[in-house]
């Protein structure tokens, strides 16, 4: 099964979500809608409400609640990227201007605030504690990745382990919630959560790290960024640590340097590419990505094959292909 394939089969499915998406940004207030449906509209996949409602299929769950806890997931994710393009003074967003740059930041951070507020007002209405439980630690995790990682921005010393555990929390954690809540809302067993967790853990940790080898690679207008965008950013991520750990001494005070100047010189990022090229910095990100992605399916076993278990496969697979 190709990801085209999945999208066509959960079709109809992901527009009741995106109608429950525009129902719920309704607001007196007519900046809400406009800020959010900004980043919302902009041409995202919506990967995380298609994982839960691919693994409440798996598990058996066809009821509505899961449109509506799916269209959480999007919400919380965009409030995410409201914050982060703040906190990074990013310029471009999925290739349009950013909302802080249209509106500003605290226009962005407010609305940002607010999907997080609304998200929490759907979990209440919908009256399940493991659900909210699941989904308020997710999100505390999420805030404590952002500053683990605002606190290691721009240092050369910032290890591989470091940065597994940034990308876990800031990323990983909610596309694991957004299958694991596929299986609560089926009442499925125990175990079979914890498969489904597990399984979004290592997508989400491979999606992330095929995300960061493609900010030194991809062409800008099919990633939707500048290239060299983390290391402007003063991000620090394994294709740059990796070649960090293997350069040469005199290689690592160049990088030094233009990491603390965020690479603001002419011919900065080329350096620093050329530097990751030569210790093989893409490569072996793009090698863990895909180990992650081989955990991840294991872990999916224990399910009888069926077109939504093919479905996350399909998934798991495209994460480590695609260019976008």
């Amino acid at each position: 099964m190709q990801l085209q394939n999945v999208l066509n089969r959960y079709e109809k499915d992901l527009k009741i979500v995106e109608d429950y998406l525009d129902e719920q940004q309704q607001s007196y207030v007519h900046l809400i809608p406009e800020i959010s449906r900004h980043i919302i509209t902009s041409g995202g996949k919506r990967l995380r409400p298609l994982l839960l409602i691919i693994s409440s299929d798996l598990c058996g769950y066809h009821g509505d609640r899961r449109f509506m806890l799916a269209a959480v997931m999007e919400f919380i994710h965009t409030a995410s990227l409201l914050h982060d393009d703040v906190i990074d003074h990013a310029t471009i967003r999925r290739g349009k201007a950013s909302a802080n740059t249209v509106w500003g930041n605290s226009a962005s951070v407010l609305v940002g605030d607010y999907l997080y507020s609304k998200s929490f007002k759907v979990l209440a209405d919908d009256e399940d504690p493991a659900v909210q439980k699941l989904l308020s630690m997710t999100t505390t995790t999420m805030v404590e990745g952002e500053i683990a990682q605002l606190m290691r921005a721009g240092s050369v010393e910032a290890s591989e382990k470091e940065y597994l555990s940034v990308i876990e929390k800031k990323t990983a954690v909610l596309i694991s919630s957004s299958c694991a809540v596929g299986g609560v809302l089926a009442g499925a067993p125990e175990l079979q959560i914890e498969a489904l967790a597990r399984f979004g853990m290592r997508l989400g940790m491979a999606y992330q790290l095929t995300d960061d080898a493609l900010d030194y690679v991809a062409e800008e207008n099919e990633f939707g960024k500048a290239i060299g965008t983390d290391l402007r950013e003063g991000k620090i991520t394994l294709p740059l640590i990796w070649a960090l750990r293997k350069c040469t001494a005199d290689e690592r005070k160049g990088m030094n340097e233009i990491l603390e100047r965020k690479a603001e010189q002419s011919g900065d990022i080329e350096h620093v590419m050329d530097i990751i090229d030569k210790y093989d910095g893409i490569a072996q990100a793009l090698k863990r990505a895909e180990q992650y992605i081989e955990e991840g399916k294991g872990y999916l076993e224990q399910f009888a094959d069926a077109p939504a278990k093919e479905a996350l496969i399909a998934i798991a697979d495209y994460v480590v292909k695609r260019r976008l």
